[in-house]
């Protein structure tokens, strides 16, 4: 089986080390991480992903601008995105699907489940 391709966008370094070591515990998973919104649609046309975990709250280019970006380019508008969040109230985890998540992961999030989530999210 061939790796699923991972892009994971957090402006934060640490969630982004932390989900990178999370992940990278399963040998199927392969992880690049951008630290921008702006960074990660670049590299989301470069090295298409097969799932996008995307913050919600970055500075410059949110979460949502950064869907709708890559919803607006067509070598990345089918690419699954899941916002991460730690605004995880059923209101905001219906407003962020309705936006095109197609699903929510709530910060803190649980590192030794968090590649099988993922896994899951994938097989969709």
């Amino acid at each position: 089986m061939s790796s699923l391709r991972v892009l994971h966008i957090d402006d934060d370094a640490d969630i982004r080390e932390v989900v990178a070591m999370s992940l990278e515990l399963d040998p199927d998973l392969a992880v690049r991480g951008c630290a921008s919104g702006a960074e990660g649609l670049a590299d989301a046309v470069e090295y298409p992903p097969d799932v996008i975990l995307l913050d919600v709250m970055m500075p410059i280019m949110d979460g949502p601008t950064t869907l709708a970006q890559l919803r607006r380019n067509p070598r990345t508008a089918g690419i699954p995105v899941v916002f991460m969040t730690a605004r995880a109230q059923k209101r905001d985890l219906d407003h962020f699907k309705s936006l095109g998540a197609i699903d929510v992961i709530a910060k803190p999030f649980d590192a030794t489940t968090l590649a099988a989530s993922v896994r899951g999210l994938c097989a969709r």
